[in-house]
């Protein structure tokens, strides 16, 4: 049996209700590490539900200031230092964009996902010294754009419950975006382009209280709110279930590449077509004009709205189960947790280049 320690980001709750796509990620993984019958420890802020232990930090915070997320950081350290002096852990799993700010001390071995576009992340946490640290991209796209690095391991694509989002429902008028309100997500953009398109949009996602995150709302996303487009704020998953099932597309309009988007994925799963403005790892599940329109620019979004209605519901299903199954994504981490405990840390980095592929592969 092993035991796995998985590493959330500080300031968000992870369960089956989490709005994040690393914390989704990791929820689903703790759910298949105790369902394989190992022993799964979580470090997340309270108010977290997972399958395993949950090891809570605060999470209190008004505002998201530069002394709330440090106070945070500090917490975590604390946490998981008390957790490897009384258990002993395989492996240690990170998932925060600012994992670099709580690493362990050498000795057990880290791998650290990279959820977030690789200019996210300091040089120190895409280069870690920390002997026994270990980095895995979420998609093809976002591998190819790390790579070389002597850290990197295989990708493991991102994967969502496919059969959660099999049930049918209603088609409806609404287009549907479920994100985060943050200026990288491009809300305002979304929203411009189905007022344009005289197209009903719903913007499911939280607004969490970095400063940041509320002027970008009250500048640039709250006048462009009305009747038939609006902010409905966060969604558990029996309600987002019912939305992908409902609406007529999901739209994703982030202004940085994405490497993965669960959202798209979700979509696929629920039969329902994306409308994508931007490239990165979407292009790697989007086939344009058969499971949604990829765009290149704003403008070109409106026409697409209109005529997503053409596309093939079961063409996104099919495609969701052959390549986007959270199954497929939890095995395979759990196999690289597998070899990572059962080899001396000595020889770990010779053997994770013949048994995970080289470092540079795309």
């Amino acid at each position: 049996m092993l035991t796995i320690l998985n590493i959330a980001y500080p300031l968000a709750r992870v369960g089956p209700d989490a709005v994040g796509g690393a914390e989704q990620i990791l929820t689903m993984l703790d759910a298949a590490i105790v369902q394989a019958r190992h022993r799964s420890l979580v470090v997340a802020c309270e108010g977290s539900r997972v399958a395993g232990e949950l090891v809570a930090v605060p999470s209190r915070h008004r505002s998201l200031d530069a002394a709330a997320v440090e106070a945070a950081r500090a917490h975590h350290r604390r946490a998981i230092g008390n957790v490897l002096r009384r258990t002993r852990v395989d492996v240690v799993h990170m998932h925060g964009v600012d994992f670099d700010s709580y690493l362990p001390p050498e000795g057990v071995p880290v791998l650290a996902t990279l959820h977030c576009p690789a200019e996210w992340y300091t040089a120190a946490a895409l280069a870690p010294a920390r002997s026994g640290t270990y980095l895995n991209a979420v998609s093809r796209d976002q591998h190819r754009r790390l790579a070389p690095n002597a850290a990197l391991i295989e990708p493991i694509e991102n994967g969502v419950p496919t059969g959660a989002f099999a049930q049918a429902y209603r088609r409806r008028a609404f287009a549907l975006m479920l994100s985060r309100i943050a200026p990288e997500k491009g809300i305002h953009v979304a929203l411009e382009a189905a007022r344009a398109a005289d197209v009903p949009l719903l913007v499911a996602g939280e607004l969490f209280p970095y400063p940041e995150h509320r002027r970008y709302f009250a500048s640039q996303v709250g006048p462009l709110l009305d009747r038939e487009h609006r902010w409905i704020g966060p969604v558990g998953l029996a309600a987002k279930r019912r939305l992908l099932g409902s609406a007529r597309c999901v739209v994703v309009c982030s202004e940085v590449q994405e490497t993965s988007s669960l959202a798209a994925r979700e979509a696929m799963a629920a039969g329902t077509p994306v409308v994508a403005l931007g490239g990165g790892a979407l292009a790697e599940i989007i086939e344009d004009g058969r499971t949604g329109f990829l765009v290149e620019d704003a403008a070109q979004l409106p026409l697409a709205l209109q005529q997503v209605g053409t596309l093939d519901p079961d063409a996104c299903r099919r495609t969701a189960r052959e390549r986007c199954d959270a199954a497929t994504m939890t095995r395979k981490y759990i196999k690289v947790y597998k070899r990572l405990a059962r080899r001396e840390r000595a020889a770990l980095p010779m053997t994770l280049a013949m048994t995970l592929g080289t470092t540079g592969a795309g």
